[in-house]
């Protein structure tokens, strides 16, 4: 969503880059730049102006001409105050005293606010919570049926009306509300995900309903689901909710979409309440709490190391990461390691993803398109192999080849080619584990000397004079084997 934004922040410092000292009309020009920037990527006025403003009073008050490097001074002031309008610190969930903690989720249709509560419930109970799904949107029959089978996924139960009066149409989501609170306190359910109705446009009936739902529950939090495909509309939603409900906070979804961004970078400033969570995927798992600092490193080309660390301790289990790294450094790594490995990688995410993660990321390296089939393509030709194989790819000949191709739906040469480049992988890895095996050893005994110089006792040095005595002749006959007498073996007469 932020590519073509993240690319105008990284030409802009490239250019201040080559500049040793930065004039007033330097700062200027770079404020000009990134209020194009913002405002191409859809972000309210008021927004960009005050932001602008900001970064102007700091680069101005901190001297930047003085700076020994005025690009990275620029680049940090402009990271702190982008991380400002996106909302500052992530929001911190509280628990009520008195279970259950009630979540209203409000709305427009097709915002995904169903997908959504089921998204939340999926977090809560990861965070050891025991929360409940309520069906209160009765406008729409498929909308209880849905979270029904969202909720089955995560083992989750939904509280609504009966299959009859649901089919109906004509249930009060009211009382299904006040029903499901008394339910999860008698089932000691913590977290109660309240999923409401809605419109294809706000209307009067739409913020009336909602309002009595949130009167009769009152909610801990009242979150707003927005698409923010939908750019600055999402905004005004946002405000014409709020003035109705005082929201404690946005969801924005589709934000691994297409769009230009702005609704991310201008509800916080508008509207006056942070995003709590992002959706960045279909998947139940893409979704998360919305973290500021983070999406602002992306946004300018700075990475997201703590997501991907987080990814990476969820998809990879630690004693198993640990003797995978073992065996790869010391050249025991396998083809069925591999294929491990691989699996786990794919629970992070698509490649792409993962790859805009990564700081420091050239951009060409960056927006190359990254074919996640090609990862299926190589799990198919090492399932294809036996166990031998697996281990041992060193017994792979020309007709375990054909048989392998033939398997995975493959031709004998990228056979030929995985098996090579996974043998030259490990071959330097193993290399690099040895170099840092003699380092370690080299650092180890230059820790015993303490300064150099002598290391024996004074006098002369004292030998094992046994050490140096030649063998007799019994002695060297008795290390033969098969000796049947003096001389035997030798060749020489008894």
């Amino acid at each position: 969503m932020f590519e073509s934004l993240s690319d105008r922040f990284d030409g802009i410092f490239t250019r201040l880059r080559g500049k040793g000292r930065l004039s007033d009309a330097d700062v200027d020009e770079v404020l000009r730049e990134i209020r194009l920037a913002l405002l191409e990527a859809d972000v309210n006025l008021s927004v960009v102006k005050a932001l602008q403003a900001r970064i102007r009073e700091r680069a101005i008050g901190e001297d930047l001409s003085r700076s020994l490097n005025p690009a990275l001074q620029v680049k940090k002031i402009v990271l702190e105050e982008l991380t400002e309008t996106l909302g500052g610190e992530t929001l911190r969930i509280t628990y009520a005293s008195k279970p259950p903690t009630v979540v209203l989720m409000a709305g427009l249709q097709g915002s995904g606010k169903t997908t959504n509560s089921a998204k939340l419930a999926r977090w809560f109970k990861g965070q050891g919570r025991n929360p409940m799904l309520v069906g209160a949107d009765l406008q729409r029959p498929a909308a209880v049926q849905q979270l029904r089978t969202l909720a089955a996924q995560i083992d989750v139960p939904v509280y609504s009306a009966t299959d009859e009066v649901v089919a109906s149409g004509s249930g009060d989501p009211v009382d299904v509300a006040r029903g499901a609170v008394a339910e999860a306190r008698r089932l000691g359910r913590d977290v109660l995900i309240v999923d409401t109705a809605g419109r294809l446009a706000i209307d009067a009936e739409l913020m009336d309903q909602v309002r009595q739902i949130s009167a009769e529950v009152s909610p801990d939090y009242t979150f707003l689901v927005v698409d923010a495909m939908t750019g600055q509309d999402a905004v005004g939603v946002a405000e014409s909710f709020h003035a109705t409900l005082e929201l404690d906070g946005v969801i924005l979804t589709k934000l691994d979409g297409d769009a230009r961004g702005g609704a991310a970078l201008s509800v916080k400033e508008v509207v006056g309440r942070p995003i709590a969570f992002a959706s960045t995927g279909e998947k139940l798992e893409d979704f998360d709490l919305f973290h500021p600092d983070r999406l602002a490193g992306r946004i300018l080309g700075e990475g997201d190391l703590a997501t991907l660390i987080e990814k990476a301790e969820e998809a990879f289990e630690q004693d198993q990461a640990e003797e995978a790294a073992a065996r790869l450094m010391g050249g025991t790594f396998t083809f069925e390691d591999f294929l491990d490995q691989m699996q786990a990688l794919k629970k992070m995410g698509p490649l792409s993803g993962v790859m805009s993660m990564l700081p420091g990321v050239p951009k060409e390296v960056r927006d190359v398109e990254i074919d996640d089939r090609q990862i299926a393509r190589v799990e198919g030709i090492i399932k294809s192999m036996t166990m031998a194989e697996r281990v041992k790819p060193e017994i792979i000949d020309s007709s375990r080849r054909d048989r392998i191709a033939m398997g995975s739906g493959t031709s004998a040469t990228d056979v030929t080619q995985l098996v090579n480049q996974f043998k030259q992988m490990r071959q330097m890895m193993q290399q690099m584990g040895g170099n840092k095996l003699a380092k370690r050893k080299a650092k180890k005994s230059k820790k015993g000397r303490k300064g150099g110089g002598r290391v024996t006792p004074k006098g002369p040095v004292q030998l094992d004079k046994k050490a140096f005595a030649l063998p007799t002749l019994e002695e060297m006959e008795a290390q033969i084997p098969g000796r049947g007498g003096p001389g035997a073996g030798l060749g020489l007469p008894d």
